[in-house]
Parts: structure tokens; sequence; C-alpha cells
């Protein structure tokens, strides 16, 4: 019989993280509350009937199958404490799965299925110490239902019970399959999601620095190994600190936000690029010479250029832009950034708004 929610959705209902998801814990378990009981209350009337049992049995067989969810439901739901009511209610799941094993005579095949799928939903759904919660409750309900029925014992469980059980069988196992799948695309979600945390800037959406600098240690050792050219790209935003004092930190961040996506726009499959530093941007161009890198930079400079913020109204905007091609002479990444940096350093100083490729020629300059 299902007792709880089934396998996964258990441990998703147990998200526990705010007073909502709490309070949301019934609502979701309620669903597979009716689901379970009605089918486990099917396999239990036809072991009753084979029992030919009184109508105390079978008041309790419909009051389990029928009417139990609904009020387990109306229980939390009106209580001052969803979460803590509904754990009360995994506790009785687990009596009212108990006490029908020695009513049902310990028919084998339901009584198996009720122990063993109850236990299962408790250690699925994650409430801390449930499961152990649950022991002293099923065996006091166990001893209670032996008592009163004398400890009758006709484990043989006939075709018509075995077929009234394999509704609970399957559909319960199809819902943990189910369930398990859904729960497993979550947690990969969850991890990239963390993951691109870890790595991407939430401003730019340009990768942090460290991960930047990583990918361009290897792009380096690949001109080493392959012999082929790769270009940097070292860019600055000019003007930033003018702007976020002439109009907040908020201005600041559009500026920054607009000019990264900008960037994202231009890069071509295999270019990377990181927020280097607090207005500075790197971009390394594998398999790129210099002019295309030329060509690249100076369609960033003009998108930058047309760039027009609300935020901050009135200002113009412009990229200063240091390009160094990588060699054999570049030992380390640091050696390379070296370089970009010292075009840089010269871009800004004869004027801003324009590029200068190493060591030192002057392109595109409007400012």
């Amino acid at each position: 019989m299902k007792t709880g929610p089934s396998g996964t959705e258990a441990s998703q209902a147990t998200v526990f993280g705010s007073p909502r998801a709490r309070a949301a814990l019934p609502r979701r378990i309620y669903r597979y509350r009716m689901l379970g009981m009605g089918l486990g209350a099917l396999a239990m009337a036809m072991v009753l009937w084979e029992l030919q049992a009184g109508p105390l049995r079978w008041i309790l067989c419909a009051l389990t199958g029928l009417a139990w969810p609904h009020l387990a439901y109306q229980l939390a739901k009106r209580s001052a404490d969803p979460f803590k009511a509904e754990q009360r209610n995994l506790l009785a799941d687990s009596a009212i799965a108990a006490l029908w094993v020695p009513l049902l005579h310990f028919n084998l095949l339901p009584s198996v299925l009720l122990v063993a799928l109850s236990a299962a939903d408790k250690v699925n759904s994650d409430v801390p110490g449930i499961f152990r919660r649950t022991l002293p409750v099923s065996l006091a309900a166990l001893l209670a239902g032996g008592l009163a029925t004398g400890f009758a014992f006709e484990p043989t469980s006939s075709t018509a019970v075995i077929l009234a059980c394999l509704p609970m069988l399957l559909i319960h196992t199809g819902l943990v399959s189910l369930g398990r799948q859904q729960l497993v695309r979550k947690v990969v979600q969850k991890n990239r999601e963390l993951d691109l945390l870890g790595r991407v800037d939430r401003v730019t959406g340009l990768a942090l620095r460290g991960h930047w600098e990583r990918d361009a240690a290897l792009a380096l050792d690949d001109v080493h190994a392959l012999d082929r050219p790769a270009a940097l790209l070292l860019i600055d935003v000019d003007g930033f600190k003018r702007v976020n004092d002439a109009s907040g930190h908020l201005a600041g961040d559009a500026l920054l936000r607009a000019a990264g996506a900008a960037l994202r726009a231009l890069l071509r499959p295999g270019d990377i690029a990181g927020r280097y530093g607090g207005d500075e941007f790197a971009v390394v161009c594998p398999a790129t010479g210099l002019g295309e890198a030329a060509r690249l930079a100076e369609a960033y400079r003009a998108a930058v250029e047309a760039i027009v913020l609300a935020e901050a109204p009135g200002h113009g905007h412009s990229v200063s832009i240091g390009i160094a091609l990588a060699d054999r002479g570049h030992a380390r990444i640091e050696d390379w950034i070296h370089e970009a940096d010292a075009a840089l350093y010269e871009a800004k100083r004869g004027g801003r708004n324009r590029l200068v490729l190493s060591p030192g020629e002057a392109l595109g300059a409007t400012g």
C-alpha cells in the first residue's frame, strides 16, 4: 500500500528550505496517498473477500482506502504547522500498514508489499529520522492487530490476491522510477546552475577570471604544440568610473552589462572571453591572425560606441583595446597578458577609444 509520496516525489517534497516549501508538503503527498491507499484497499478487499471477513474489517478497509487520505490532508492543511502535522500523518500511514498485516491473516504478498512499500516511502521521504520513529508505532499496531485476530496465520496468496496486488506493485514502482528520473534531472540542472554561477560573472555574462585564465593557458599550449596563431585582446571600458561617479553604481553595472552583451554577440565559436578585472575584459581568439583579430576588435569598439543607456543619459561610451599575438616567447599566460596589457596602455595613453596592436601600432582611433 502506498503510504506516502512515491519515492522521489517525497524527496522533492522535502526540499524544506523555506516556510512555503514546508507548508506545501501535505499537498504534494496528498495525491500519492490517495492513489496508494486506493490501490492498497483493492488488494486488501480481495483478501477480506476470501476470508469472508465481517463488516468491521470491511469498514476499516473503506476508511483506509477512501477516507484516510482526505482526512490526513485536512488535518495537515488546517494545522498551525502543516509540516509537523504531515510527519504525524506519515507515522499514521505506517501504523495503518502494519495493522493490516494481521488483519489480513499475514497473507504473504499483500503483507510484504504493505510493510516494504511503507518502509521505502519513509526512507525516500528524506524527513530526518522519520523511518526510525515509525518502527515502534508499526510494531505496536502489528501487535494490536495480532491480538485482535488471535494471530491467525494464512500466508498463502491466491491467484486472485496476486492479481489484485499487481496494480499496487507496478504503479508504485513506476512512480518511484519516474520520480527518480525527475529528481536526477533536477539535480543535474541544479549542478549546472551552480557550476555556471562558479564560472560566469553575473553582470557581464563572461567567464570569471580564474576560469578564463585556465582556458587561455590551454589555448597558449596549443600555440606551442600545434604551431598555430592566436590573438589576445585586452579591453578596458573607458569612462567606467566617470559613469559610476556621475550616475551611480546601477548605471556602472548597466554599462558593464551592455558591454558584456555586445562582446558576447561578436564572439565566434572557439573564442574565449572573460571579465579580467573590474572594467577590463579579455578575449583569446585561437587560430586567428593579427588582421582578423583587429577586425573583431574594431567591430567591438564600434558596437560599444553605439551603446545608449537610460541609466546614464548624455554619456558616450567607448573601449580601448590592446592586441597581442601569441608566440613561442610566451612561456606562460602571464607573458602573453603582459604584452597585450602594454598595448592597452598605449591605447589609453593615446586618447582611448582605439586599438593598439603590439608592439605599438595604433588602429581605429576615433577619440
